[in-house]
């Protein structure tokens, strides 16, 4: 209401005032009443709607916790808390049997303003949600101490994962793993056993690189820093290790570094001529030694191990 009106009304009103108006609804008639019913409904449930989706909206690109429900179809009903959503097969692991009531942690891809409330899009299968569990976990990593750098998954399967340390003082693999692994394995038991492999971030491609083979042991790296190629030679007997089952190792060190990485062996080397142009980079040696890849990587499944057995003692 304007001051002048608010001043005919009582002259006593200044900006800023709240005015009383009284409104005769007896004088209203059915359809009248019914019309202004519609309207004050239809504003609380619009302000209901735009609460609820800015609650959801600010967990977008962040984990949730929801409740299974039902399947429907080959999809899974998840209830969020105060909204439903649909956990789509395509963004669900492949092999992972979800039961009624049962916990789960989803990763939110997106959240949509519609008509009937928000509509929340989630997702078990993202790289996203792996690096958001150790977030959880791991309180280096969470206060920025401790940066995952880069991230590669193939969802149910393994994931590899670079990580630096902004403090001289913190290993970034020893906070992520936690003591005899108890943090990672949280994560992998989370992820229904999908492999972790934890490497250290370098800013040399090359180093970086041999890093994301493990744990396959490295002779040589020449890496390309621009055309983001690399060669590597390996030993005979680790070739079928740094490449992987169906070249899964190498395709996620690739992922991993961002480098197309052409694998070979010291025969295949020799055999093909291509010797000399690794000694002319100056970086192939014939006694390489090739334990720094292992001291740069942790594999979960021996620290479950360890611990099992521990327990096992006592």
């Amino acid at each position: 209401i304007s001051l002048e009106n608010a001043k005919q009304l009582n002259s006593k009103y200044e900006l800023g005032d709240i005015v009383n108006v009284e409104i005769k609804s007896k004088e209203f008639g059915r359809i009248a009443t019914m019309n202004a019913k519609n309207v004050i409904l239809q504003k609380i449930r619009e302000e209901e709607r735009k609460v609820l989706f800015e609650e959801y909206y600010q967990k977008e690109k962040d984990i949730i916790t929801g409740i299974v429900q039902r399947y429907v179809g080959r999809n899974v009903s998840v209830n969020l808390g105060k909204v439903d959503t649909v956990l789509m097969e395509n963004e669900m692991v492949k092999g992972e049997v979800f039961r009624p009531t049962e916990r789960i942690k989803l990763y939110v891809l997106e959240v949509k303003d519609t008509p009937k409330g928000p509509k929340v899009v989630v997702s078990r299968t993202h790289p996203e949600l792996v690096k958001r569990l150790f977030e959880s976990e791991v309180t280096e990593v969470k206060d920025g101490t401790v940066e995952i750098k880069s991230i590669a998954r193939e969802a149910g399967s393994r994931t590899k994962m670079a990580v630096w340390s902004n403090n001289p003082d913190v290993d970034p693999v020893g906070a992520c793993v936690g003591m005899n692994g108890v943090r990672v394995n949280t994560i992998v038991e989370e992820l229904r056993g999908e492999k972790i492999d934890i490497i250290n971030w370098d800013e040399n491609p090359a180093i970086l690189i041999e890093n994301a083979l493990s744990p396959a042991k490295v002779i040589s790296v020449i890496a390309d820093d621009d055309e983001k190629t690399a060669k590597v030679i390996v030993p005979d007997y680790q070739l079928s290790l740094a490449i992987g089952k169906e070249g899964q190792n190498a395709r996620l060190a690739a992922k991993l570094t961002g480098f197309k990485i052409d694998i070979k062996s010291e025969t295949q080397v020799r055999e093909s001529g291509e010797l000399d142009e690794y000694l002319m980079q100056g970086d192939y040696e014939e006694d390489a030694d090739t334990e720094a890849a292992d001291e740069d990587t942790f594999d979960y499944e021996e620290a479950y191990e360890e611990t099992s057995d521990k327990e096992t003692e006592d």
